[in-house]
């Protein structure tokens, strides 16, 4: 056989189990599939379900958003037009109160009833002034202090103040702890601090309104330092009244120029409607509210000859008859000093607490105040004497008793040496003395007497010349 017969003859034999290995050698490996699709796809579903259960938020956010950006563009215009516009609004609205007469009621025993229950005008005519009876007040004659009859001895003024600090000055007197401590113990004769105590000491008045005012035998009194508060004529008095009471209001030369631009100048009688303007000058103390306590608690100094006196607040508008208001809140009630118990609060604890959070004075003066009368061991009882511990000083009706122009002189003397906040100082001296011909009238008689206003504008620092 022929060699290409030979090649022709062969056969080749292939195995099942080749075909098997054949076919899995050239087998295609299949393509995987990229994860990030499948992420995608899974976080945009995430994103649809909260979507869905979160839309009323995701409408809300960019609400905000807007307002906040409206917000803060008003804000730069707060300054100047919109803060203009919105004092005029609330000064606005304030001066709604002015010159309402109607009466202020209360409900007492399912009865609704007048807050203040004054004699009509026909009686008001008539009526006669009692004779003074002065209660069995141990002090029967007050006798003040001056750089001619006393002299600084040096001593500490507080437990941690010293000489630097005090706000004690040629006007009020350098009282030491010794003195303060002696003037609270009320002899037949009390030798006091009580302002005026040198003739360099400040708070200057012309000689023609210490000439009037020494002819005032009641008075009814504001003042308004740094121009701070407009002056509103008082309202609802008799003719008697008219011709038997002094209107004073105490101004600054600032508060004197701010009111000019107003349109109320001072007549050359002194005068602006009812009220005798009485313009001081060289104010004793760099804190206006402390120069305010002077006409508020020292009537009796700057109106020697007067026998009963009310103040009121500059930010309010007196709107009853005076007469008619001694007569109901001391005659009636056989008391020589009347004043309004505090509205929020009745101990004086709570209201130095009160006066920090409020920022009305520094916690390290009100702390070191309170340790005072916590040495001295004043108690934290919210009534005294089956009333409020705790008065409301914006009206102060009064008889100028020993008693009274006592309490009103070491009242003035613990404003000046701790914090202005005559409320904290009030319950204080009252324990003291332990007077007891107080009337502590409800906050509803306070509305009655007079119309609030409310502080009109910012009161402006006291500048002090130097020659």
């Amino acid at each position: 056989m022929s060699s290409s017969s030979m090649l022709n003859t062969i056969s080749i034999s292939v195995s099942d189990d080749d075909e098997v290995t054949g076919r899995m050698r050239v087998r295609v490996r299949p393509k995987r599939k990229k994860p990030g699709l499948r992420g995608r796809r899974e976080l945009l579903r995430w994103a649809v379900r909260i979507a869905m259960r979160w839309w009323p938020v995701l409408l809300f956010l960019p609400a905000v958003a807007l307002l906040l950006l409206e917000s803060s563009r008003l804000g730069r215009k707060l300054p100047d037009e919109v803060g203009d516009n919105l004092a005029a609004s609330a000064k606005l609205e304030s001066l709604k109160n002015l010159n309402r007469l109607d009466p202020t009621t209360r409900v007492v025993h399912g009865v609704r009833e007048h807050c203040l229950k004054i004699l009509s005008p026909e009686k008001l005519e008539n009526l006669e002034f009692p004779v003074s009876a002065e209660s069995n007040f141990p002090a029967k004659r007050v006798l003040y202090r001056s750089d001619s009859s006393d002299q600084h001895s040096g001593e500490q003024y507080t437990i941690t103040q010293n000489e630097e600090a005090t706000r004690f000055n040629l006007f009020t007197g350098y009282q030491t702890l010794h003195e303060r401590e002696e003037s609270f113990k009320a002899n037949e004769t009390a030798v006091v601090h009580c302002g005026f105590y040198s003739e360099n000491g400040g708070f200057k008045i012309s000689d023609d309104d210490r000439s009037f005012m020494r002819t005032c035998k009641v008075v009814v009194s504001t003042c308004a330092f740094g121009g701070g508060d407009d002056l509103y004529q008082p309202i609802g008095m008799t003719e008697a009244s008219l011709e038997k009471v002094c209107y004073v209001a105490f101004w600054d030369e600032i508060t004197q120029s701010t009111q000019e631009k107003e349109g109320k100048v001072i007549g050359e009688d002194h005068m602006i409607d009812k009220w005798h303007v009485v313009v001081v000058k060289d104010l004793p103390f760099s804190d206006q509210r402390l120069n305010g306590k002077i006409p508020k608690m020292l009537s009796h100094r700057l109106f020697p000859e007067a026998r009963f006196s009310i103040w009121v607040d500059s930010k309010s508008q007196f709107r009853r008859d005076p007469i008619g208001v001694i007569e109901a809140l001391l005659w009636r009630t056989n008391s020589v000093l009347a004043i309004s118990e505090h509205g929020a609060r009745s101990s004086l604890y709570d209201e130095g607490k009160a006066v920090v959070k409020k920022h009305k004075a520094t916690p390290e003066e009100v702390e070191m105040q309170l340790n005072q009368y916590r040495m001295d061991a004043i108690p934290d009882d919210k009534r005294f004497n089956g009333k409020k511990a705790l008065a409301e000083a914006s009206v102060i009706v009064r008889e100028h008793t020993a008693s009274t122009n006592l309490f009103m002189c070491l009242w003035f003397n613990e404003v000046v040496r701790f914090t202005s906040r005559d409320q904290l100082s009030f319950p204080y001296v009252l324990r003291r003395l332990n007077m007891t011909r107080v009337n502590m009238f409800p906050v509803c008689t306070r509305k009655d007497l007079v119309n609030s206003i409310g502080h009109q504008r910012k009161v402006k620092p006291l500048v002090r010349l130097t020659s």
